[in-house]
């Protein structure tokens, strides 16, 4: 682990092209972790070079020599004074640590919630994610949308975890240190970040066969786009079919398949909950919990067979004809 961690630090181009790099924090809770990581490095690092250092002197000043006559070398037995000190040194560095991660997980947990604090409601599935936004009436999938903090009037989101199903874990490293949604039990974090941006992230606890594919994507947005983004997400999309045969057909046939029994669109009879909301689907950048652009294209291609694109995706294939593809396609496309 120290030589990784050394490997990275003597490599900052590998760092800077990374998404998700934990030395790059870019909010205050990845701050502190971030202190904290830097301690620990240190601290076993130093340790490394003492150990190698006495290792390597020890090889160098004891080897055997063609002038040695015996065997063995001197043999000494028992210091106090070494044995104590290898077992003191090693208590006091526990000791060290443990008050310094207990000091960063309280002042991250026991922070005080602003009144402006944005509240969401973040839901794990296998394989995708669920935001709730309880005070502005909003549910959407897989994009997470907050609003920048001002760090002289913060601003956080506050994230209300929970699973629909197995274990899952939230972890955007540049924000936040991970948090575990398990069922029947609630966790918290929170994230400030002060510059708007997107911050990537992934679920870090194994929840089956699509784990590696869950995704997250953080935007952050300006308090402006925040606010215009809001006010789209809480418009029924249904007037952007007007004038379009194929999209009104694609609604009447979304409408009558499998698809409105485990999905919601908002003002229509679409209201089941096992899948993704796709009220605003086309305002996304991708599907499926990520890894796919939201493109007609991928959009057609994962109604017909999910499995093909993501093997292990819960959704079934629909089995439609060509023309309800296009149809079904042209309706979501609309769904800004």
């Amino acid at each position: 682990m120290v030589l990784g961690c050394f490997a990275l630090l003597s490599c900052p181009s590998a760092l800077a092209s990374s998404p998700t790099n934990i030395f790059d924090p870019a909010a205050t809770p990845a701050r502190s972790i971030f202190s904290l990581s830097m301690l620990v490095l240190s601290v076993t690092l130093a340790i490394f070079l003492i150990v190698g250092g006495l290792l390597v002197y020890a090889l160098i000043r004891f080897r055997q020599r063609p002038s040695d006559t015996e065997h063995e070398p001197a043999q000494i037995y028992g210091s106090n004074q070494i044995e104590l000190s290898w077992t003191v040194i090693p208590i006091l560095i526990v000791v060290m640590l443990f008050l310094s991660t207990t000091r960063v997980i309280w002042e991250t947990e026991a922070a005080n919630k602003p009144v402006g604090a944005l509240d969401v409601i973040a839901i794990g599935h296998q394989f995708w994610w669920e935001y709730r936004y309880p005070k502005l009436g909003i549910v959407t999938a897989n994009e997470l949308h907050i609003p920048t903090s001002d760090p002289r009037d913060p601003t956080p989101t506050y994230l209300e975890m929970s699973s629909a199903d197995v274990a899952h874990s939230f972890w955007i490293p540049r924000l936040a240190g991970k948090t575990d949604l398990i069922p029947n039990r609630t966790n918290t974090m929170w994230i400030d970040p002060p510059e708007a941006g997107l911050y990537l992230g992934q679920c870090v606890q194994y929840c089956g066969t699509q784990h590696a594919k869950m995704l997250l994507r953080v935007y952050a947005d300006s308090p402006a786009e925040f606010a215009a983004w809001t006010r789209k997400q809480q418009q029924i999309p249904d007037d952007n079919i007007v004038g379009n045969p194929l999209a009104q057909e694609g609604k009447a046939t979304f409408l009558r398949t499998a698809c409105m029994s485990c999905h919601t669109v908002a003002g229509t009879s679409a209201t089941g909950r096992f899948g993704p909301d796709l009220t605003h689907l086309a305002s996304r950048e991708t599907i499926a919990s990520g890894p796919i652009e939201n493109t007609p294209g991928n959009l057609r291609r994962w109604i017909e067979d999910p499995e093909s694109m993501k093997p292990g995706s819960l959704m079934p294939a629909m089995h439609l004809n060509d023309r309800d593809l296009d149809a079904i396609t042209a309706y979501l496309t609309t769904l800004h």
